[in-house]
């Protein structure tokens, strides 16, 4: 049997004909660089999310930076992030000179655990990204409560997040700024990098705009130290083929996580845990196991794709070796990157399929 992990292909041929014409009229436009087609999909994505501003760029790091630069974040600044994540957060702080300030993480969700933010706060924090993670929300109402205490900004880090619902309100609706990406693997990919960064105010909306081409107001002023952060028309045209269909495709992965728990609930291993408030859109499905090794070997052998997000938490990787983190400063990050193991997860995976991996795990 040949399971695929991601399945982009499928992903394409599913709306292959609307996707060509989209393609094709963008081609015949030279629309190649902003234009409609992007105007178009920042109107449709703020629809979706529920707030007043989406303004895309070039990838879901280059929307970490934009809202960094867009608070105005210095060198020698603090922000409050996890530990437990993909890198892009943590390293566009470092990027601008900031420091990344660490804290713990939910053992059962993998989000930052809230309860840990407060005592981690200081004179020269700033913000706080909270990163949502496959395809959940972390305790949002909490994280604000504190960011409004202590005057921070926070920023949500909405990657693999996009479409998630946390107390009805969408992902990327509930923070201040909040970012995603549209790398091809997320649950609404592009055939290339993107990314967007959504707000509720008209100042920031209007600031990011401008950093993201070069800080300009309006050609060849620069009124900020911006970077070049577009996204071009072309995966805007297939962004927004893709987004009429998104709501039945996360139907489809939360259908996949049902049947995953149907077939994995007498198997001693720990299933994902989705906190009561949340709608998640399943971007991975991770399950932990002391016995990651022998499951690792029987999917090898049964030729089953699997990954692991991820193997090593940030305060143990070698570029943020000056921060002076040690092992063991945050146990419950460094016991699940032992732990953890990402199943395929797309929503064309058929029950016979989830089937055979749930019987082959262990």
């Amino acid at each position: 049997m040949k399971i695929d992990f991601a399945n982009l292909l499928q992903s394409h041929i599913e709306h292959k004909d609307e996707i060509q014409k989209a393609i094709s009229k963008t081609i015949e436009n030279s629309s190649f660089i902003m234009g409609k087609e992007v105007e178009a999909l920042e109107n449709e994505l703020s629809t979706f999310v529920g707030c007043k501003y989406a303004i895309t760029c070039s990838s879901g790091t280059s929307a970490i930076l934009l809202a960094l630069l867009a608070i105005d974040l210095q060198a020698g600044d603090e922000v409050i992030t996890t530990p437990f994540s993909f890198i892009a957060a943590a390293e566009m702080i470092a990027f601008l000179g900031a420091k990344p300030v660490f804290v713990d993480i939910n053992p059962y969700t993998f989000q930052i655990d809230e309860k840990l933010i407060e005592p981690a706060i200081n004179q020269k924090t700033k913000a706080i990204i909270p990163v949502s993670l496959f395809g959940q929300v972390g305790e949002m109402d909490s994280i604000n409560t504190i960011a409004k205490k202590h005057n921070l900004i926070v920023i949500e880090d909405g990657a693999q997040s996009f479409g998630a619902e946390y107390k009805n309100k969408k992902s990327c609706n509930l923070t201040t700024l909040a970012t995603t990406s549209f790398f091809p693997a997320k649950p609404l990919g592009c055939y290339g990098d993107g990314g967007a960064v959504f707000c509720n105010n008209a100042s920031l909306a209007k600031k990011i705009k401008s950093l993201r081409i070069h800080g300009q107001t309006k050609r060849y002023n620069h009124q900020y130290i911006g970077i070049g952060a577009r996204l071009d028309g072309l995966q805007a045209s297939i962004l927004r083929i893709k987004l009429k269909y998104y709501v039945s495709q996360i139907a489809k992965r939360q259908q996949i996580a049902k049947l995953y728990k149907k077939y994995l609930v007498e198997k001693n291993i720990i299933l994902p845990k989705i906190s009561t408030d949340v709608k998640s859109i399943y971007a991975q499905y991770c399950i932990r196991s002391s016995k990651r090794k022998q499951i690792e070997k029987n999917l090898q052998n049964c030729h089953i794709p699997y990954a692991i997000h991820y193997p090593k938490p940030l305060h143990l990787q070698k570029c943020f070796d000056y921060l002076e983190y040690k092992k063991g400063d945050f146990p419950i990050a460094e016991k699940i990157s032992k732990e953890i193991l990402s199943l395929p997860m797309n929503p064309y995976l058929k029950e016979n399929e989830i089937k055979y991996i749930c019987t082959h795990l262990l």
